[in-house]
């Protein structure tokens, strides 16, 4: 993809959405409406003429093709050395509350 021109992409995205669409047996109009767009917007999709972002992903959502985007989502990553640093300051044993004074019954001796 990295050799692909900006425009080269479009089509390539262009191409992949009316496959799913022609795949899911819809009509651009059916299409449109599910996706809340106006049918020449997804003429411009299909055409590889662009699109904005939103209309893209309205697309996708319609098509039921949002799992697409799930390589963009960032996954937080811990290292091994903090997750050892984590350990040792957990709790390994329960220990009894010391009982204060007042509650101690007075000794006679």
């Amino acid at each position: 993809m990295h050799e692909f021109s900006d425009k080269a992409i479009l089509t390539e995205l262009g191409v992949f959405v009316k496959a799913k669409r022609l795949e899911q047996n819809k009509t651009q109009q059916q299409l449109a409406d599910m996706a809340g767009v106006n049918r020449s917007t997804i003429v411009q999709i299909e055409n590889g003429s662009g699109s904005t972002i939103i209309s893209f992903i309205q697309v996708l959502r319609a098509l039921d093709q949002l799992h697409l985007f799930a390589t963009f989502q960032i996954k937080p990553v811990v290292s091994p050395l903090l997750l050892a640093k984590q350990a040792l300051g957990k709790r390994k044993r329960a220990r009894s509350k010391a009982q204060s004074s007042s509650n101690k019954p007075q000794s006679n001796w």
